[in-house]
């Protein structure tokens, strides 16, 4: 494929500051609103849990980032992602993940205090999930408000620099997790049928710091607010061609085509740009078929195809078995609710029945979380996991042994 490597453009700030933010780092570019300023700390109500995050530990989940004397940095300010050799790609980008806290009480809103020195032109972006019994939320901006009760956290803190500039030095993080904070309701699974392109670029580096294999199986979307940690299908999607005869379970490794702040799957009261364009538009669709935005890309570039998702070759060629860019239909597993199950080995074979002498109708990747409606007896299976009879069906009316499945969560499965 021949799309370029989206990134975040710089913004003008005032040389070298401390910042105490409740909120995200922002720039200023298409519909992404201003930068905030710095304000005070929010004292804590009765029932806020608060704590201090660890920035001292940086381990093979980390992406671009060190630990120095001063504080967390970039470990190396120039582009290092996938699409660094473009001269579209002037930002470098790094990530650190704290360790998931067990809250005391459930929360409904996480807020991030930064204490961080910034200079011109690079950013600090404090960003939180939440587990609920259906899995994480997607990644938002510290102080969003989740759509219900979360009893687990989770933050990161994302920096990025221009090109060969001067790097943000992060020297701590506060978080507060609030439990008084009002709740919007909550939104089923959803569906929307996008234009795919193939990734390629094996042996580039994914947006969590994984290397492209050949043949590999994940896929990109263009919002950060949807991506796995390295080895985890926390997020994952099921890609289906048009016509239903081929699907694929993927995780969501990589951010792109096009733009990096575009999830269009959720509603505009929460997506974070382009909220005039209708729930499931793609801006680069938008921007390729109607002009909008002068056609163009939150970077000012010119939309050469109305991608909203890539897909690896793996899950492009073997579980799709496409041949050249296509529509696709794409459920954004995480906005669902129900049992998971991961797959711990694979790619593992989709099947119409509870037995390997039935059809094959697409795959699931290693590390995918399927949704499991129920579960029959079938053929005994010996795998990774364990000898069962017991086949899982999926959401799709489709199966797969629980011999390969590694882990359940989110209720308990029923027999069909």
């Amino acid at each position: 494929m021949t799309r370029p490597r989206c990134r975040i453009p710089s913004v003008a700030l005032i040389a070298t500051l401390t910042l105490l933010l409740t909120a995200a780092l922002l720039p200023t570019t298409g519909n992404v609103p201003a930068a905030s300023a710095p304000i005070a700390l929010v004292a804590a109500a009765p029932g806020d849990e608060l704590w201090s995050a660890d920035l001292t530990i940086v381990d093979r989940d980390d992406v671009n980032v060190r630990r120095t004397a001063a504080g967390l940095r970039l470990r190396e300010a120039r582009p290092t992602w996938r699409g660094a050799r473009s001269p579209h790609s002037a930002v470098a980008e790094g990530m650190l993940l704290t360790t998931p806290r067990t809250l005391a009480r459930p929360a409904t809103r996480v807020r991030a205090e930064i204490d961080a020195a910034v200079p011109a032109g690079a950013t600090v972006e404090a960003q939180v999930r939440g587990w609920r019994t259906a899995g994480w939320t997607e990644w938002r901006a510290a102080g969003t408000v989740f759509d219900r009760p979360v009893t687990r956290v989770q933050a990161r803190v994302v920096l990025t620099a221009p090109d060969k500039g001067a790097t943000a030095t992060v020297r701590g993080m506060r978080l507060t997790a609030d439990a008084n904070a009002a709740v919007s309701a909550a939104t089923p699974g959803r569906t929307y049928r996008v234009y795919a392109t193939r990734i390629g670029l094996v042996g580039e580096v994914t947006a969590n710091g994984r290397t492209v294999q050949p043949r590999d199986h994940f896929a990109a979307l263009p919002s950060r607010r949807g991506l796995s940690p390295l080895n985890t299908g926390d997020y994952t999607v099921r890609v289906c061609t048009t016509n239903g005869a081929r699907c694929e379970y993927a995780p969501v490794w990589d951010v792109g085509p096009w733009n990096t702040r575009d999830d269009y799957w959720n509603p505009s009261s929460v997506r974070e740009n382009w909220k005039d364009l209708p729930q499931g538009r793609p801006e680069a669709q938008a921007a390729y078929q109607s002009g909008y935005n002068g056609g163009r890309d939150q970077f000012g570039r010119t939309v050469l195809n109305p991608a909203g998702i890539d897909l690896a070759d793996g899950t492009f060629w073997d579980g799709l078995r496409l041949t050249t860019n296509a529509w696709v239909d794409v459920a954004y597993l995480w906005t669902g609710g129900g049992p998971r199950g991961v797959v711990g080995d694979g790619p593992l074979n989709i099947r119409t029945g509870a037995s390997t002498s039935y059809a094959i109708r697409g795959l699931a990747a290693r590390l995918a979380h399927v949704p499991i409606q129920c579960y029959v007896t079938g053929q005994s299976v010996a795998g990774p996991y364990r000898t069962t009879t017991r086949w899982n069906r999926l959401a799709s009316g489709q199966y797969v042994s629980h011999a390969y499945i590694s882990s359940v969560y989110g209720g308990s499965v029923p027999v069909c």
